[in-house]
């Protein structure tokens, strides 16, 4: 049982790090002007859109009331966390105001959606290795456009291409941390889930369409800006599909 426990320990932490991958296109960008942050906002928007239809797909196979439960308080997180923050002299690294309080909410709502993919790959686990080592090596690559996601609300903003990827790094790493109590007692976590998944798609939708899109609109007409998003929805659907 312990070595089968450290290897789901291993697996979760490899998808934890994969996250930070996603930073590794922004190697390349030396010039960040407005239109390059509508876009980023944009590419950003379509790959947590596309994230949320998975993550509510999946939900609904293990409850579909508790998903829309799930999603509904991830909204209310959203909503909470607007109502915090603002008004409060808020900073992130050297940058302050509402360009912080977007990067916090975003870190924040990924890092929670961490939990319930740790808690899949620990449930996935108690399946047999076979269908863990799957669904870890998915949400592997799934935690790639994530990192991304992160990088494009991130670097524009003045952020390090390192600390881009350090900060994606942090929001999957309860991964690793859930899912070795969710192997061991799988049928205790596995009626949580759907809450989680539902959270966390609620959450990512409601931060789009509140926080991203609209600055989006501002620097870049509305055709640009929905053929960024158009065409990452569309791309992250096709992964998740294909995986």
């Amino acid at each position: 049982m312990a070595r089968a426990t450290l290897v789901v320990f291993l697996y979760a932490l490899l998808s934890a790090f994969a996250t930070g991958l996603g930073a590794l296109p922004f190697l390349f960008l030396r010039r960040l002007d407005p239109k390059a942050l509508a876009a980023a906002n944009s590419i950003a928007s379509g790959l947590m859109l596309g994230a949320s239809f998975g993550l509510l797909r999946e939900g609904a196979h293990f409850g579909t009331s508790q998903t829309v439960v799930g999603a509904a308080l991830g909204v209310a997180f959203i909503l909470v966390g607007e109502k915090v923050l603002e008004g409060r002299e808020v900073s992130f690294g050297k940058l302050t105001g509402a360009g912080a309080r977007r990067i916090l909410l975003l870190i924040a709502v990924m890092t929670l959606h961490s939990f319930s993919e740790g808690v899949a790959v620990g449930v996935s686990f108690g399946g047999g290795a076979t269908l863990g080592t799957l669904i870890a090596l998915a949400i592997a690559v799934h935690n790639i456009p994530e990192g991304l996601a992160i990088s494009a609300v991130m670097r524009p903003r003045g952020s390090s291409v390192l600390a881009c990827a350090a900060w994606s790094v942090f929001s999957s790493l309860p991964q690793p941390l859930m899912a070795v109590p969710a192997f061991l007692f799988v049928e205790s976590f596995r009626p949580v889930l759907p809450y989680g998944l539902g959270f966390a798609a609620g959450a990512m939708v409601f931060m789009v369409f509140l926080e991203l899109l609209p600055e989006a609109y501002v620097n870049a007409g509305r055709s640009a800006v929905a053929l960024w998003v158009s065409m990452t929805l569309g791309a992250m659907i096709l992964l998740q599909r294909f995986l």
